[in-house]
């Protein structure tokens, strides 16, 4: 146990020269009398709420509740507004900004005297972006995730944010449904604070932040408008501070048994196939090795349990009162590493004691799961050298064996000029190809992956198709989406050299992806392929396209990613 003058707040307040003077003085400043602070755990809270992030709105008020928890426990609390990344609204997309707030995260916690953290977040990057700065900066630290909001309605129908979006847009534009009833779906998609309540990105990250034992148990897919979150955040507030004295930092639980759990989990979920980049990056801040293969492996042996939205039938509402993870890890302990430490200073084992599952359909057992095997698939080929993936899953089982012509678009301007247009003669047997989308030439690797099906075929009632591309999809979108292509098209990876009318074969059971073009003539192609113009002159841009790392290494920045310590700062 540590004693006061070893905290690392310490070097700031409780010194005996000019600089511990000045601290002190400005606490005064402050407000804060010295028995309110001094001796005592400076727990620092990063706040990710703000008016424009909707998943986010009542991290306002839990923050509070996080304080009362540090209070209640002997600590003393400090609020620290970080990055908001709005997944609704932040062109041209939250992720070009996921290294941003992950460097945030790091340096606020590094530069000042904060001795842990409580880390607030859900909404899709901010949970891997906060674990990622929290990784690299050392510290106790602790995750309260926004949670899930309720189910949507329409009708007498339930809905699910995200995936019945997708839905009823096609419908609208197959002509099924007019303008009266998207207004009343505006109105019934998104009803209440919280992040998407479907097995969406978020509920998935912030699921395998809990596995990775970095949550208190169960705190995952309590619902956001719930009273036990708010109990839930008060309780995190009060554990951080425990958390601190006991010297538990977040390199004592993040290990290669953890990530190896939260990858079983995701796939158990039937998860966000973007659960793979952040995986893969969030385990590189920690040094450690993961990569796509690595999800391929484990999902051979994992069943998915979880039915649960898009790929199966409820959402997270149900899913907690149906036990929520800790239910589904129960089912899965054999395949765990249950003597690993987590968050409350316990093994795993110890959180799943008193586990149950109060709904089987909700939470299949393993003699009826919803799929025999993990839910997203890694695939490889001369069109994926550095592998893509697929969530097949949510996906048609008839594509998930194709072949069929290829028709190209170059960027997602492109396909939205297009796409309806007749003249392109696209069957439901064609393979929709979109380049232009990854990590460069996104820019930002954008969630455009989901290619809209043309407008005629969704009148003749075509509801999936196979489609390409190096951008990502929504965790809460569906269908037969080929996503993450490595590298991508904008670094001269293969999807800059198809052609429209080339063969393409999608096989996810034996796990590729080819295209049926002779080495020769690609290599042509390849020697009259050309580097498309930087998109950025200046800024964080421009730091960004330097330093990108592609999808199958995480997308973080290269400087961020590799090993290496930086000092402490001198408080003095």
């Amino acid at each position: 146990m540590k004693a006061p003058e070893d905290l690392r707040s310490h070097r700031w307040f409780g010194g005996d020269d000019l600089r511990n003077f000045s601290h002190r003085t400005r606490a005064r400043q402050l407000g804060y009398e010295p028995e309110e602070h001094l001796g005592k755990p400076v727990i620092g809270i990063l706040n990710t709420w703000s008016d424009i992030n909707p998943c986010h709105q009542h991290l306002r008020e839990r923050a509070e509740q996080v304080k009362r928890g540090v209070w209640q426990a002997g600590g003393f609390p400090l609020e620290f507004p970080v990055a908001t990344l709005s997944e609704t609204y932040q062109k041209p997309t939250p992720m070009l900004y996921r290294n941003l707030l992950a460097m945030e995260t790091e340096e606020l916690l590094r530069s000042y005297p904060v001795d842990g953290a409580v880390l607030m977040g859900g909404c899709d990057k901010t949970t891997p972006a906060l674990l990622m700065g929290a990784a690299s900066a050392g510290l106790p630290s602790i995750f309260v995730p926004a949670g899930p909001m309720l189910r949507g309605n329409w009708r007498g129908e339930v809905l699910g944010s995200g995936t019945d979006m997708w839905k009823y847009w096609d419908e609208r534009r197959a002509g099924t449904i007019g303008d009266r009833e998207l207004a009343e779906l505006e109105r019934g998609l998104a009803r209440s604070p919280g992040h998407c309540m479907t097995m969406g990105t978020a509920s998935t990250m912030t699921s395998a932040a809990e596995v990775l034992g970095l949550t208190l148990p169960g705190a995952a897919s309590i619902p956001a408008v719930d009273s036990a979150h708010h109990r839930m955040a008060a309780a995190s507030g009060a554990r951080i501070v425990g958390m601190v004295w006991e010297d538990l930092t977040i390199a004592k639980i993040l290990d290669e048994r953890a990530y190896a759990d939260a990858i079983t989990t995701v796939l158990a979920l039937g998860g966000s196939t973007n659960a793979v980049i952040h995986l893969i990056a969030m385990a590189g801040r920690s040094g450690i090795s993961l990569s796509l293969q690595d999800f391929d492996a484990i999902a051979r042996r994992v069943p998915v349990l979880a039915n649960i939205r898009p790929g199966g039938d409820w959402l997270m509402e149900d899913f907690y009162y149906a036990g929520g993870l800790p239910g589904l890890l129960s089912r899965l302990t054999d395949l765990l590493h249950l003597d690993r430490i987590t968050v409350t200073g316990r093994p795993l084992a110890d959180s799943l004691a008193d586990a149950r599952v109060h709904n089987d359909d909700v939470i299949r057992p393993r003699d009826n799961p919803v799929a025999s095997e993990g839910g997203v698939a890694v695939l490889r080929g001369n069109l994926a050298p550095g592998g893509a993936v697929i969530k097949h899953i949510a996906a048609d089982p008839a594509l998930l064996t194709h072949t069929g012509p290829a028709v190209v678009f170059d960027n997602y301007a492109d396909l939205k000029k297009r796409i309806d247009d007749p003249a392109l003669g696209i069957t439901a047997d064609s393979v929709l190809v979109l380049r232009g989308s990854g990590p460069l030439g996104g820019p930002g690797m954008p969630e455009y992956g989901m290619l809209p099906i043309p407008a005629h075929l969704l009148e003749q009632g075509v509801r999936d198709m196979v489609r390409i591309s190096d951008a990502r999809m929504s965790g809460t979108s569906y269908g037969a989406c080929v996503l993450h292509v490595a590298p991508e098209s904008h670094v001269g990876g293969p999807l800059a050299l198809v052609r429209d009318g080339d063969l393409i074969t999608l096989d996810v059971p034996a796990r590729t992806l080819q295209l049926q073009v002779d080495d020769a003539d690609l290599e042509r192609r390849r020697a009259a392929w050309s580097a498309p113009a930087p998109r950025f002159e200046r800024g964080y841009g421009a730091l960004y396209a330097e330093h990108i790392t592609q999808a199958d290494e995480g997308c973080d920045f290269d400087f961020l990613a590799r090993a290496g310590a930086n000092p402490e700062p001198d408080a003095g």
